[in-house]
């Protein structure tokens, strides 16, 4: 068995910027899903591992981490990844657009709050595509805004960040939902050369569960 485990679900956006980290260190692992779908989540035992009973949680080096951004940064800093650049206003800039993305977007996308949502309009189909379009829509407008001022032709220079690493899910997130981002012409660019790279492909939610 593999030292280094990760609990997480294929669909969820945190698993996946985790995935796609691990991939980029080039870390064998073992992934155990917990499936949200049957509210593995909120079971005792994956409790005793993260207490807000969210994925993903990743056992390495001795220690369990929980936080999506919190692990890959972990992963950054023993594994030497480079993805914060070294100047600290370049570092800011590349953290800015990741936690527009980790924490301002994806949070009130998550599937707990919009099946609260759902519970209190009554209203499945529409309100679930209504709300995802709204929230994704704007956020991503406002990323492509961030990305205008910064070089390419990835998220930050030539070389993936940790705002490449949330910029995909999201992205994937946004065709999920049939969010119309094809005026975003920095989101795409960076998007059609990250696709190629093999960290992020095989780390793709469908590559995942296909296998």
């Amino acid at each position: 068995m593999s030292e280094t485990v990760l609990y997480d679900y294929w669909r969820s956006s945190a698993s996946y910027r985790v995935r796609i980290a691990l991939n980029l260190a080039g870390i064998e692992h073992m992934a155990i899903a917990v499936d949200l779908t049957e509210r593995e989540h909120k079971s005792a035992k994956h409790l005793s591992r993260n207490p807000q009973g969210l994925v993903p949680a990743l056992q390495i080096d001795g220690q369990l981490f929980t936080q999506s951004l919190a692990i890959i940064e972990y992963l950054d800093e023993t594994r030497r990844l480079g993805l914060l650049p070294a100047d600290p206003a370049a570092r800011a800039k590349v953290r800015a657009v990741a936690h527009a993305i980790a924490m301002d977007i994806h949070p009130v996308c998550n599937l707990s709050v919009v099946n609260h949502v759902v519970e209190l309009t009554g209203n499945a189909d529409y309100t679930r595509a209504g709300w995802m379009k709204k929230f994704i829509g704007e956020g991503l407008a406002a990323v492509e805004t961030m990305l205008i001022a910064l070089p390419g032709p990835l998220c930050f220079g030539g070389q993936p960040t940790l705002a490449d690493i949330c910029l995909a899910p999201q992205v994937y997130n946004a065709r999920r939902w049939n969010v119309d981002i094809s005026m975003h012409a920095r989101i795409g660019g960076a998007m059609e050369r990250l696709e190629k790279i093999p960290a992020f492909a095989a780390a793709h939610p469908d590559q995942v569960r296909a296998g």
